[in-house]
Protein backbone atom coordinates (compact mmCIF):
# COMPACT_ATOMS: atom_id res chain seq x y z
CA UNK A 1 0.00 0.00 0.00
CA UNK A 2 1.87 3.09 -0.77
CA UNK A 3 1.36 6.47 0.96
CA UNK A 4 -1.70 8.07 -1.11
CA UNK A 5 -3.87 4.38 -0.32
CA UNK A 6 -2.70 4.55 3.46
CA UNK A 7 -3.78 8.37 3.47
CA UNK A 8 -7.44 7.60 1.79
CA UNK A 9 -7.24 4.50 4.36
CA UNK A 10 -7.18 6.97 7.30
CA UNK A 11 -9.50 9.29 6.02
CA UNK A 12 -12.23 7.08 5.58
CA UNK A 13 -11.86 5.43 8.75
CA UNK A 14 -12.03 8.70 10.68
CA UNK A 15 -14.55 9.15 8.67
CA UNK A 16 -16.44 6.23 10.22
CA UNK A 17 -15.67 7.13 13.23
CA UNK A 18 -16.92 10.77 12.87
CA UNK A 19 -19.98 8.84 11.91
CA UNK A 20 -20.37 6.78 15.01
CA UNK A 21 -19.38 9.07 17.71
CA UNK A 22 -22.30 11.39 15.57
CA UNK A 23 -24.74 8.75 15.92
CA UNK A 24 -24.17 8.00 19.62
CA UNK A 25 -24.68 11.75 20.06
CA UNK A 26 -27.37 12.50 18.16
CA UNK A 27 -29.28 9.43 19.89
CA UNK A 28 -28.77 11.42 23.14
CA UNK A 29 -29.69 14.78 21.80
CA UNK A 30 -32.78 13.30 20.43
CA UNK A 31 -33.80 12.09 23.81
CA UNK A 32 -33.06 15.12 25.57
CA UNK A 33 -35.43 16.83 23.13
CA UNK A 34 -38.11 14.88 23.84
CA UNK A 35 -37.63 15.28 27.64
CA UNK A 36 -36.83 19.05 27.60
CA UNK A 37 -37.96 20.81 24.16
CA UNK A 38 -35.29 23.28 24.35
CA UNK A 39 -33.89 25.03 21.25
CA UNK A 40 -30.48 24.49 22.43
CA UNK A 41 -30.90 20.69 21.92
CA UNK A 42 -32.79 21.08 19.08
CA UNK A 43 -29.62 22.72 17.68
CA UNK A 44 -27.33 20.16 18.94
CA UNK A 45 -29.55 17.61 16.96
CA UNK A 46 -29.47 19.49 13.67
CA UNK A 47 -25.44 20.10 14.36
CA UNK A 48 -24.95 16.52 14.68
CA UNK A 49 -27.11 15.72 11.78
CA UNK A 50 -25.69 18.15 9.58
CA UNK A 51 -21.95 16.99 10.28
CA UNK A 52 -22.91 13.31 9.27
CA UNK A 53 -24.25 14.67 6.09
CA UNK A 54 -20.91 16.10 5.37
CA UNK A 55 -18.69 12.57 6.44
CA UNK A 56 -21.28 10.70 4.46
CA UNK A 57 -20.44 13.00 1.70
CA UNK A 58 -16.34 12.64 2.52
CA UNK A 59 -16.76 9.04 2.54
CA UNK A 60 -18.20 8.72 -0.90
CA UNK A 61 -15.41 10.81 -2.36
CA UNK A 62 -12.62 9.10 -0.88
CA UNK A 63 -14.23 5.85 -1.97
CA UNK A 64 -15.89 6.52 -5.32
CA UNK A 65 -13.64 9.40 -6.34
CA UNK A 66 -10.14 8.78 -4.93
CA UNK A 67 -8.79 9.98 -8.18
CA UNK A 68 -9.56 13.22 -7.46
CA UNK A 69 -6.81 13.09 -4.92
CA UNK A 70 -4.64 11.06 -7.13
CA UNK A 71 -1.46 13.28 -7.71
CA UNK A 72 -2.72 15.37 -5.04
CA UNK A 73 -0.73 13.94 -1.61
CA UNK A 74 -1.03 17.35 0.04
CA UNK A 75 -4.23 17.51 -0.62
CA UNK A 76 -4.94 14.43 0.48
CA UNK A 77 -2.80 14.69 3.54
CA UNK A 78 -5.08 17.89 5.10
CA UNK A 79 -7.88 16.04 4.25
CA UNK A 80 -6.88 13.01 6.88
CA UNK A 81 -5.84 15.43 9.12
CA UNK A 82 -9.12 17.39 8.90
CA UNK A 83 -10.87 14.09 9.72
CA UNK A 84 -8.53 13.72 12.60
CA UNK A 85 -9.14 16.97 14.32
CA UNK A 86 -13.26 16.69 13.62
CA UNK A 87 -12.57 13.04 15.39
CA UNK A 88 -10.84 15.21 18.32
CA UNK A 89 -13.34 17.90 18.81
CA UNK A 90 -16.23 15.30 18.52
CA UNK A 91 -14.86 12.64 21.21
CA UNK A 92 -14.44 15.98 23.63
CA UNK A 93 -18.04 16.77 22.56
CA UNK A 94 -19.19 13.29 23.29
CA UNK A 95 -16.81 12.83 26.75
CA UNK A 96 -19.17 16.31 27.87
CA UNK A 97 -22.45 15.09 26.82
CA UNK A 98 -22.32 11.75 28.45
CA UNK A 99 -21.42 12.99 31.22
Amino acid sequence: MDATQSLVAVAVVLSALNLALLGVLATVWLRNFRTFRNGQVLALLLFALLLAGENLAALGFHLGMGMLYADAATALLAAAALRGLQFVALCFLAWATLQ
